[in-house]
């Protein structure tokens, strides 16, 4: 074998020079700090410069985190969050649609609760306790006048010889039932118990005693002493406890009528205006108004 004398002007192909850190003279080495050059020593086991690679998929049973929902379904791109599936969806059979979602779920019923706050009532209630005193006294004594002869009383057999002489029909009946209309209205006034058929009960009552007095003297008659004028005061009286109702001071003041008394109390002076008004017709029948 012969060697061959290399030539110096001829480049040799089959040598490469090995690569140097120095080749580049211009790179400059960024300095560490200590924290860099003593991770792990501390024995934490922490590395903060470890990379999680990048084809790292959640598996289904990790708990993702979304931004704006606290419940999502999961899905193959570990990216991706979809909707929260209502109860009534059905299952996917797609890879990436584990849940379908329902298009026609109702929409969340929202519930409001109206709560009604008491108004204030400053004195009403003071003021219908001593309309109601009033009023249903008098009644009561009047009642009990004709029903048992107290405080010079005509008595049962002395107000049905009044409604004989007045012109009524069955006068027996209508004295006894006149005289404990009477008296038990004033007394469920008095207590504001069941005020409006009480009211009712006196009303009809003090209508007949109207018409009565009235018929008594030709022609209209209004001012005191033949007039008709206390008897006037009675009957609006009546009808102002039926529409107002009795007030908070009452046994009915726990009632929605006895503060805010609505068509009922409307109902309830109807029928006493009507009952008055066919008592008088139909027993008695003579014209109030003829002069």
């Amino acid at each position: 074998m012969t060697d061959k004398p290399r030539d110096e002007e001829r480049p040799d192909t089959g040598y490469e020079p090995a690569s140097s850190p120095y080749d580049q003279p211009t790179e400059k080495l960024q300095p560490r700090t200590e924290d860099e050059l003593d991770f792990g020593k501390s024995g934490s086991g922490s590395y903060p410069t470890e990379q999680i690679p990048s084809s790292f998929r959640p598996s289904r049973f990790d708990e993702p985190i979304a931004p704006d929902s606290s419940s999502t379904a999961y899905s193959d791109k570990p990216t991706e969050f979809l909707p929260t599936t209502p109860a009534s969806a059905s299952y996917g059979t797609g890879s990436s649609d584990r849940f379908a979602t329902d298009q026609n779920a109702p929409e969340p019923v929202v519930r409001t609760e109206t709560v009604e706050i008491p108004a204030r009532r400053g004195t009403t209630d003071l003021g219908l306790l001593l309309l109601r005193l009033v009023v249903g006294a008098i009644f009561l004594v009047h009642g009990l006048q004709k029903l048992t002869g107290m405080w010079n009383g005509p008595g049962l057999d002395g107000f049905r010889s009044l409604l004989e002489e007045t012109g009524y029909d069955r006068a027996d009946i209508l004295a006894i039932a006149g005289a404990v209309g009477e008296t038990a209205g004033g007394a469920l006034l008095i207590l504001g118990l069941a005020t409006p058929f009480a009211g009712a009960a006196v009303l009809s009552v003090i209508i007949n005693a109207w018409l009565f007095k009235q018929a008594a003297e030709p022609g209209l008659q209004f001012f005191a002493p033949t007039g008709v004028e206390y008897e006037t005061v009675l009957g609006v009286a009546a009808t102002a406890i039926i529409l107002t109702g009795p007030g908070k001071i009452a046994f009915d003041g726990r009632r929605g009528w006895a503060t805010r008394p609505r068509f009922g109390s409307f109902i309830a002076l109807i029928l006493g205006i009507a009952a008055g008004v066919c008592l008088w017709i139909f027993l008695n029948g003579a014209n109030p108004l003829a002069t």
